[in-house]
């Protein structure tokens, strides 16, 4: 726990030096997050293209806002704040432009849009448990799925993530727990939910 919170005030010291110019101190913090940030954002979209435009965009935001930056919060908290507003935006724009080009409601729709290569059961690199996790977490609704991608992804605490998520801690609580009694319940026919880095939550 120690060394966690130390690696977490680090972090904030780091963002603080490259608030002041030290682009060695960014270069350390986009290689300790470049992983957990990319995954989230691609199991939110499920489309690698536009993941790495949000990826992008994410940085290029934090950039942006390093002279007004802060240590109020974790950097995490900091960073998947930043990066849960450009997913919000991202929805709202890929609704709107499904709403002009169809006029439907397009969310029914949206696992359907998955290439084909980005599929769970097709990523090479994942044993048939990953997969099954993956399938199950992208089944999820978007605002359970996020909170639990974010406590999965980043190790935040519950508060944190109402906090980015810009919700009541009682809400985050519930979506984190109906999220992990459906992915139990998607992945009771695999035999060994023990492989699932599943927690339980109050």
């Amino acid at each position: 726990m120690l060394a966690a919170m130390n690696s977490l005030d680090d972090d904030a010291g780091l963002m603080l030096r490259y608030r002041h110019g030290d682009a060695v101190a960014f270069a350390t913090l986009y290689a300790r997050y470049k992983g957990p940030l990319y995954r989230y954002l691609l199991r939110q979209v499920r489309n690698a293209a536009a993941a790495a435009d949000l990826f992008q965009e994410v940085w290029s935001h934090l950039v942006a806002a390093r002279a007004r930056y802060e240590p109020r919060a974790k950097f995490a908290t900091f960073l998947f704040s930043i990066a849960h507003n450009c997913a919000m935006d991202f929805f709202r724009r890929d609704a709107k432009s499904r709403h002009a080009i169809q006029g439907v409601d397009a969310e029914p729709q949206r696992e359907a849009e998955v290439p084909e290569h980005e599929r769970p059961d097709r990523v090479a690199e994942f044993g048939e448990q990953q997969s099954a996790l993956l399938a199950a977490i992208a089944s999820l609704p978007q605002e359970q799925r996020e909170v639990f991608l974010l406590r999965e992804e980043t190790g935040l605490s519950v508060e944190e993530i109402a906090r980015i998520t810009d919700v009541p801690l009682e809400t985050a609580k519930s979506r984190l727990r109906y999220a992990i009694r459906k992915l139990k319940k998607s992945l009771s026919a695999a035999q060994d939910i023990q492989a699932l880095p599943l927690r339980t939550y109050a």
